[in-house]
């Protein structure tokens, strides 16, 4: 085996502390080092990408820690026809040879009734909750440059149907514990928001969450690599997980094209990408990819006229996010497997929504297409931790979906407890 050109840690250690590898340098796998580093451990990062060039980079931006509707929901049942047969619809299935697909699809509908979406919903809150103090600790802590703001957030309903749906959902979420929320008329709407004026005759209502969140994850995930690397961590970005080795019932290095990296115990961040590592094991990870399209918009002399509260358009399944002198657009689902092309009706969909709900931004100029693959398991919940058959030193944080950035630093202070 090549000795890898990378040096062995040196310096002493707590001696409790242990060598951990994280697969995957997307916002989960950074924050699971940064925790990791602070709490005394030796941390190595691995990802064939630079910091947040996955599924983080150009994400919804939108930190949701107190609206957590799953979206395997029993509501979706009224809508599969529309959403599988529409054009323009913001979910769509493309069938493939691929049974890891199909058996995804048809776990995901069965998770589509009321009892697994209420249980989902009390577990993402709880998570959601401890996410938000790791996050708020770690800008207390690094103070990065990230365009944060705490504006809240509306989310929007065009018919009555709808709106009473997510009134129950906002009981149950109260009756969960999760911060103060109401449900807003369409007059409401615009005085928090004067940039919905334009379209609130088209709103049935919509629910407002004073205390919702929002940042650009990609500069959260620089700051994050910048501040593990002055500590004392490795980063090893470009450089890709071929496999594990496994002795004696236990994962003791990666396999890389550099040569076999050895820790005391490995996490596997990569979103959809776990699944490939962890098949030869004989692991399942019940994650597939979602695939989701973002614009991102320079606002420049519209600035004023551009929305300051986070907004989510329910109907079409798109959010905006104020980033700075930015808005991004993001929305859509598509259970395609692992394609990377970015189909310009796509971007036309991200236009017609941002000329929907805000049509004085039309002259926007556009600075960034992004596509990208958000790992979702079939109920909504993140696998945290081992899973059943894995080997001993083998931990997974994967299978967030569209909550990756508001659940990462909650998932992160899970995994270094079990670690």
């Amino acid at each position: 085996m090549p000795a890898p050109p990378w040096p062995a840690y040196s310096g002493r250690m707590p001696s409790l502390s242990k060598h951990v590898c994280i697969l995957g340098a997307g916002i989960a796998g950074l924050a699971t080092a940064y925790t990791l580093q602070r709490q005394g451990h030796q941390v190595t990062l691995l990802d064939r990408a630079a910091p947040g060039q996955g599924a983080s980079g150009g994400n919804g931006a939108q930190l949701s820690y107190s609206y957590v509707q799953p979206l395997a929901d029993p509501g979706l049942w009224r809508q599969l026809p529309h959403l599988l047969l529409a054009a323009d619809s913001p979910l769509k299935l493309r069938p493939r040879l691929d049974p890891r697909q199909w058996r995804w699809a048809l776990e995901f509908l069965a998770a589509c009734n009321a009892r697994t979406s209420r249980d989902t919903t009390a577990q993402l809150l709880a998570l959601a909750a401890e996410s938000r103090a790791g996050f708020e600790a770690m800008r207390a802590d690094l103070r990065p440059d990230c365009d944060f703001s705490a504006r809240g957030k509306l989310v929007l309903y065009a018919s009555a149907a709808a709106l009473a749906a997510a009134e129950r959902q906002l009981a149950l979420q109260q009756a969960l514990g999760s911060a103060p929320q109401r449900i807003v008329k369409p007059d409401e709407c615009a005085r928090i928001e004067p940039a919905l004026d334009a379209c609130r005759a088209r709103i049935a209502g919509a629910v407002y969450t004073p205390s919702e969140c929002a940042a650009d994850c990609l500069k959260v995930c620089e700051a994050l690599a910048r501040a593990l690397e002055q500590r004392g961590a490795r980063l090893l970005c470009n450089t890709e997980a071929l496999g594990l080795e496994v002795r004696g019932g236990r994962v003791v290095a990666v396999r890389t094209a550099q040569g076999a990296l050895a820790a005391d115990c490995f996490v596997l961040a990569l979103g959809s990408g776990s699944a490939r590592l962890a098949r030869p094991l004989g692991v399942r990870v019940p994650v597939y990819p979602l695939k989701g399209y973002s614009l991102t918009l320079e606002l420049g002399a519209q600035a004023a006229a551009g929305p300051q509260v986070s907004v989510t358009d329910s109907a079409r399944k798109v959010v905006f996010a104020r980033i700075g002198s930015r808005l991004r657009v993001a929305g859509m689902a598509e259970i395609v497997g692992h394609e990377n092309d970015i189909p310009p009706a796509r971007m036309a969909t991200l236009r017609q929504a941002t000329q929907a709900v805000f049509p004085q931004l039309a002259g926007a100029a556009e600075l960034q297409h992004w596509t990208g693959m958000r790992p979702a398991t079939p109920t909504g919940r993140p696998l945290l931790g081992r899973l059943p058959g894995a080997p001993e030193g083998l931990l997974f944080n994967t299978g967030h979906g569209a909550l990756g950035f508001t659940l990462a630093f909650g998932s992160a202070e899970r995994l270094v407890r079990m670690i």
